[in-house]
């Protein structure tokens, strides 16, 4: 008798099993980041547990939910930040690394309340406020894109 080994399964992260579920239950994934900045020009910047990185805080818009909505509901999540203004928004892009059809609203805030954050906690590992040109090292390219251009008032690019 000839047995095989079974043929491995392919190793896949957490972020992009999400990803691919929302494009398996939905036609468009739609999710939000908001780039929130303080009174002396820092912005605020999260990393979370199951991905690599500093990033704008957000998450993805669920049914029934605004994008504005969903960014409130995010930043309240992820660092006990609570909008005293409306915010702008700055651009709607063109998620290409996460498949064809993702989408991502980026908005700028800055008027807020803070409370004190849950930090450390199952989704979020830190957050801060950094000065826009010292940002840490493990900030995305994404994350630097977005933040030069809010703060250099460039028009924001087509793709993520």
């Amino acid at each position: 008798m000839i047995t095989e080994s079974p043929t491995p399964m392919p190793v896949f992260r957490l972020p992009r099993l999400l990803h691919l579920w929302g494009r398996l239950t939905r036609g468009v994934t739609l999710g939000v980041r908001a780039a929130v900045i303080d009174a002396r020009g820092h912005i605020l910047l999260v990393r979370h547990t199951y991905v690599a990185g500093w990033q704008l805080p957000g998450g993805g818009v669920d049914a029934g939910e605004t994008t504005e909505e969903a960014m409130r509901r995010e930043l309240v999540e992820e660092a006990a930040i609570r909008l005293t203004a409306p915010p702008r928004l700055h651009g709607l892009f063109l998620n290409k690394h996460l498949g064809s059809r993702d989408h991502v609203a980026v908005f700028v805030a800055g008027a807020f309340t803070s409370e004190t954050p849950s930090h450390p906690n199952r989704e979020i590992a830190e957050a801060g406020f950094f000065p826009a040109d010292a940002l840490p090292e493990a900030a995305t390219p994404a994350t630097r894109r977005r933040i030069v251009e809010i703060v250099d008032g460039l028009p924001p690019a087509a793709c993520w």
